[in-house]
């Protein structure tokens, strides 16, 4: 009996430190893009400081789990995109968006370099009200800098479906680097 009410106290202080760490933590913000090939897209975003983490996946069809080759093979509706995870004390949503503009031509319609297909499509899939209004208003912004129209989708975030592990963090695993770069 003892046992198991030192271990029910030793249980409840845990959780208790536990929930007092968690409230402590700075809250972390979460952004999806997609501009053609996930891999560059996320090397460049990971350049950023305070992106905290990333993660390259699938989103914006209409089919649930799809692999590679499923949305390599133009069914499935889905973009490449990247799940970016930042710290809102370091760097801000708008920041991020403003970044994205530049990372990629996004005034191409399913298209990016050599990669042609509505997976390489540009989009901004927002998360709240809040980046929508920030994503179209940055998006203003960003058209002084282009000739032609920007064609980037800005629509709500679907189910968002981690891609392969060989597709996370490509660069940093093998070197090299994508067909994207920064513009002015």
């Amino acid at each position: 009996m003892k046992k198991l009410i030192l271990l029910s106290v030793l249980t409840g202080a845990i959780t208790a430190c536990a929930a007092e760490k968690q409230e402590g933590s700075p809250k972390m913000g979460k952004a999806i893009f997609a501009g053609g090939c996930f891999w560059g897209v996320e090397a460049l975003f990971q350049e950023l400081n305070g992106v905290v983490d990333t993660t390259v996946g699938y989103t914006g069809g209409h089919t649930a789990d799809p692999t590679y080759r499923d949305v390599c093979g133009h069914g499935t509706g889905h973009a490449e995109a990247v799940e970016v995870v930042y710290d809102p004390a370091k760097i801000s949503y708008e920041q991020l968006l403003a970044y994205f503009w530049r990372l990629h031509d996004p005034t191409t319609m399913n298209r990016q370099g050599p990669d042609i297909g509505d997976q390489y499509r540009s989009a901004i899939f927002y998360l709240a009200p809040e980046q929508k209004a920030a994503a179209e208003k940055v998006k203003v912004e960003a058209q002084k800098k282009w000739k032609k129209p920007i064609v980037t989708e800005i629509v709500p975030a679907t189910t968002f479906y981690p891609a392969e592990d060989y597709h996370q963090d490509y660069f940093k695993k093998h070197g090299g680097h994508g067909c994207h770069f920064l513009r002015d």
